[in-house]
């Protein structure tokens, strides 16, 4: 079972959406496990409510060197990261936070994250566990990644409101290629010939006065055309 462990201030946003339809099934079916860790639950120790110290429960602080924002505090990033690993203990895992800097998460990473290859784990390469840092604010104090020897994780060349969705987007490509997740491995579009047109009943469908019809090599029967179709499409 490949397990996910996601480090945010807010699980409640990451779970309704990852416990929902083929990803909400695959953890029933235990697939995937997906575990979550606030910050903010191992933010006890920072600080107490006294003049000239940190408030207690408070992950973020101003940046050095000044600037706009607030920057969330290492400690409880690091100590919900440690809880995280006390389970995993010493099987195979892999420390990911997200940055628009970082490597591309892209279908290839994406496979070899599976840690599955032809019917069976990889013996050396299998990653059983993946935790996922998501940041917020301004970001991560720059000393987590170096304590936890983290590797930068980027979804596109723009920046978002935090890691979370991000750390969404992760867990469902990954989860979807993992044998049995989709019923069948034709499933995966990245693994066949696809288009970004699909087409389903009626055949011809009137709207506002106008009719659009299916294009008619989808109707020919003809599996040769239809590929080259959905190739030239897939290609556009």
């Amino acid at each position: 079972m490949l397990n996910f462990h996601i480090i945010t201030l807010f699980p409640e946003a990451v779970a309704s959406y990852l416990d929902s339809s083929i990803l909400g099934r695959a953890q029933k079916e235990k697939k995937i496990k997906i575990s979550y860790y606030n910050p903010r639950d191992f933010a006890g120790t920072v600080g107490q409510s006294v003049k000239g110290q940190l408030d207690y429960k408070k992950t973020d602080g101003r940046p050095y060197g000044g600037g706009p924002g607030m920057v969330m505090l290492a400690e409880p990033v690091l100590k919900a990261v440690a809880k995280a690993k006390s389970k995993i203990k010493s099987q195979k895992s892999k420390i990911f936070i997200f940055s628009p800097a970082g490597e591309l998460f892209d279908n290839k990473l994406a496979d070899k994250l599976t840690g599955f290859k032809k019917g069976k784990w990889f013996d050396k390469l299998t990653t059983r566990h993946i935790v996922l840092v998501c940041g917020r604010y301004e970001g991560l104090d720059a000393r987590v990644k170096k304590i936890l020897k983290a590797t930068d994780l980027s979804v596109g060349p723009y920046v978002l409101t935090g890691g979370e969705v991000p750390a969404m987007i992760v867990v469902d490509a990954i989860t979807r290629r993992l044998p049995g997740v989709l019923g069948k491995d034709e499933s995966i579009e990245e693994r066949r010939i696809s288009s970004a047109e699909v087409y389903t009943r009626p055949e011809v469908l009137t709207f506002d006065h106008k009719k659009y019809r299916v294009p008619k090599v989808l109707l020919s029967g003809h599996h040769a055309e239809i590929d080259q179709w959905r190739l030239k499409k897939g290609e556009g």
